[in-house]
């Protein structure tokens, strides 16, 4: 939450610490599809809502991509492809109008 409530360096700080915890999640998935293996689990229930945060972030300041973070958007497209993850978290196009609304659509650095 740094990131969204910080300006300047602060920022960048928190932008920096925001993506070391991604390339850790991407290290600990490495080529499983899922956090537990094969199967969809427990970690990955956990960690999809917090991921569609970072994917928020991801329209706000441009940061993550598949470029930089194959591993991870993979798997947050393999866990939205699920029934009981798609229904459970908004759509992205309810997600970008938000951020239009607010004045946060693309304003990241």
């Amino acid at each position: 939450m740094k990131y969204t409530k910080t300006k300047g360096e602060e920022k960048e700080a928190a932008k920096k610490e925001l993506l070391e915890g991604i390339k850790v999640m991407e290290e600990q998935l490495g080529n499983k599809p899922y956090f537990g293996g094969d199967n969809f689990g427990f970690v990955d229930v956990a960690l999809v809502p917090l991921f569609y945060m970072f994917y928020t972030y991801a329209f706000a300041g441009k940061f993550i991509d598949d470029e930089k973070y194959p591993t991870i958007t993979s798997w947050a497209r393999r866990c939205i492809k699920k029934n009981s993850v798609s229904k459970s978290i908004p759509q992205e196009a309810i997600v970008k109008r938000f951020l239009e609304e607010n004045g946060l659509l693309h304003r990241g650095d």
